[in-house]
C-alpha cells in the first residue's frame, strides 16, 4: 500500500505481499506488496480534453474500450501473479513428506522467492518504463509459466529452489509493470481506482490461490496438475493478451549506466524510519509465517483432515486485510498505524492462546484480527514516512522500506524452519509470535509518541501537500 503522495512518481507493487500498492516507477527510480487509498487521490493519467481536435465519438468509444481492456488485464495479471505465489504453500507438507525434506528446507523454498523478488524489483523494477510495458509483461509471464512447470515437475529440493527463484524473478518483473499499466489506463472519470485495485488485488490473489489449491487438493486425483497446469495456461494467455492492449509507457530512453538501487535515508528521515520499521517488519513476518508454515500448522496442531481448512486460514487473512484497508483508508496515518500494529499484537497473542487450546474455530477467529493488522500496518507505516520525504530522495527511501519488508518476509520463516525440529511447529510459532507481538507493541508506542504530521518542503519549491 502506498499513499497518494507516491502515486504520481512511484507505481505500485505488493508483495505479499504485504498488501498493499507497491513500487513501479519508484523501484524504478526504486518503487513492492501494499499502498493506501487516499481521500484525495492524485494517481492516474491526465484527464483527456472534453473534445480534442479531430476526435470522433467512435474514436472516443474505442479509446474507452482500450482503457477498460488494459485496466482489466493489469488487475487480472496481478491477481494471477499473487495466486501463483500462494498456491504452492498448500503443497509444502505433501512435498516435504514425499522428498523427506527437513522443515528448514520447506521454509527456504518459500524464502528464496522473497529474496529473488526483492532483487529483481530493485534492479529491474524500472524496466517497463524504458523497454515498454508489453515486452516486460510478456517476459515476466513466460518466466512465471516456466517456474510453474518446474515446480510441478520438481523431484528434488534443488529443483524446488530453482522453480521458486524463477518465480520470484517473474513476480519482480510483473508486479511493477502491471501496476503501472493499471495506473496508465485508470478511467479519467474515476480517479483513485488504480490505487484501490493495486491495494486489494495482491491480497485477492493470495487468498484465491491458496483456497483454490486447497479445494483441488481435496477434490481431484491430480491436484498438482490441475493447479499448476491451470496457472501455467493463464500465464501463457497473459503473455499473448497483453499485445491486444496499447503500449502506454512512452518508452523513455534507457540510461547506459546500470541500475544501482540506493538504500540510504537522510539523517532527517532516520528517526521517522525507526518509528515505521517495526510495523513493516511485524506485518511482513506475519505474512511470511502464514504462507510458509500455515498449511503444516493446521494439519499438525489442529488435526485437519482436509486441505480446505488450511486454505481457509490464508483466505481469511487476506479478506480481513482487504476489508480493514478499505475501512480505515480515509483515516490519518497515525490512526491507521496504531490500529494495524495493535491488531497485530492482540491478534497474535490470541492466536497463540487458540493454538495452545487446539481450537481451530477460535484460531480462525483470531486470524481475522491478525489479518486486519497485516492489511493496515504497512499502509500506516508508509503514510507515516512518505510525507516527510521529497521527490529526490523517495527512490532511496523506498529501497530501504522494501529491503526491510522482504527480508522480514523471508528471514523469520527460515528461523522458524530451524526451530521446528527442536520446539515443534507450535513451539516455533510461539517464539516468533511473541517476537511479532513485542515488535507490534513497540511500533504502537513509537507511533503514538510521533506527533508531527507536517510534510517537508522541497528545497526549491513551496511545500507540496501529500
Amino acid at each position: 500500500m502506498i499513499p497518494s503522495i507516491l502515486r504520481r512518481r512511484l507505481p505500485v507493487v505488493s508483495h505479499a505481499p504485504p498488501s498493499a500498492e507497491a513500487a513501479v516507477r519508484t523501484v524504478a527510480t526504486a518503487r513492492p506488496a501494499q499502498a493506501a487509498t487516499d481521500p484525495n487521490p492524485s494517481s492516474g493519467p491526465a484527464p483527456r480534453p472534453a473534445n480534442p481536435l479531430g476526435e470522433t465519438p467512435s474514436m472516443r468509444t474505442h479509446a474507452r474500450t482500450a482503457d477498460r481492456r488494459g485496466f482489466g488485464l493489469a488487475i487480472g495479471g496481478i491477481i494471477l501473479t499473487m495466486a501463483s505465489a500462494s498456491a504452492p504453500s498448500l503443497f509444502y507438507p505433501q512435498l516435504a513428506e514425499q522428498l523427506s525434506l527437513p522443515p528448514v528446507a520447506t521454509t527456504a523454498v518459500f524464502a528464496v522467492y522473497a529474496f529473488t523478488m526483492l532483487a529483481t524489483l530493485l534492479f529491474m523494477g524500472p524496466l517497463s518504463d524504458t523497454r515498454g510495458r508489453r515486452p516486460v509483461v510478456t517476459v515476466g509471464a513466460l518466466l512465471l509459466a516456466a517456474s510453474l512447470v518446474l515446480f510441478r515437475r520438481s523431484g528434488s529440493l534443488a529443483l524446488l529452489l530453482v522453480a521458486r527463484s524463477l518465480q520470484g524473478v517473474a513476480a519482480g518483473l510483473l508486479i511493477p509493470a502491471l501496476s503501472a499499466v493499471a495506473v496508465d489506463f485508470e478511467p479519467p472519470h474515476r480517479p483513485g481506482r488504480a490505487a484501490l485495485w493495486n491495494t486489494i488485488a495482491p491480497m485477492m490473489g493470495l487468498g484465491a490461490g491458496a483456497m483454490t489449491a486447497a479445494l483441488l487438493l481435496d477434490a481431484t486425483a491430480n491436484p498438482m496438475g490441475a493447479v499448476f497446469g491451470t496457472l501455467t495456461g493463464l500465464s501463457l494467455l497473459t503473455a499473448v493478451l497483453v499485445w491486444l492492449v496499447p503500449e502506454s509507457s512512452g518508452k523513455k530512453p534507457a540510461s547506459a549506466a546500470p541500475v544501482r538501487p540506493r538504500f540510504r535515508a537522510s539523517p532527517r528521515l532516520r528517526g521517522v524510519l525507526l518509528v515505521a520499521a517495526p510495523a513493516i517488519v511485524a506485518g511482513s513476518a506475519t505474512n511470511g509465517l502464514f504462507l510458509a508454515l500455515g498449511a503444516g500448522l493446521v494439519k499438525s496442531e489442529f488435526g485437519a483432515v482436509t486441505h480446505t481448512q488450511a486454505g481457509t486460514v490464508i483466505l481469511t487473512l487476506a479478506v480481513s486485510g482487504i476489508l480493514a484497508s478499505q475501512l480505515v483508508a480515509r483515516r490519518s496515518s497515525r490512526v491507521i498505524t496504531v490500529y494495524g500494529t495493535s491488531a497485530l499484537a492482540i491478534g497474535t497473542v490470541l492466536s497463540l492462546a487458540a493454538l495452545a487450546a487446539h481450537s481451530f474455530s477460535a484460531y480462525l477467529a483470531t486470524v481475522v484480527i491478525v489479518g486486519s493488522g497485516f492489511g493496515t500496518s504497512f499502509m500506516g507505516a508508509l503514510r507515516t514516512l512518505m510525507p516527510h520525504t521529497v521527490p529526490a530522495e523517495r527512490a532511496a527511501v523506498m529501497g530501504v522500506i522494501y529491503s526491510i519488508s522482504y527480508l522480514a518476509l523471508g528471514v523469520p520463516t527460515i528461523v522458524a524452519g530451524l526451530l521446528v525440529p527442536v520446539l515443534t511447529v507450535q513451539g516455533a510459532m510461539a517464539v516468533l509470535g511473541v517476537a511479532i507481538a513485542v515488535l507490534s507493541v513497540v511500533a504502537t508506542i513509537a507511533r503514538l509518541r510521533l506527533r508531527s504530521e507536517e510534510p517537508v518542503r522541497e528545497p526549491s519549491t513551496a511545500a507540496r501537500q501529500p
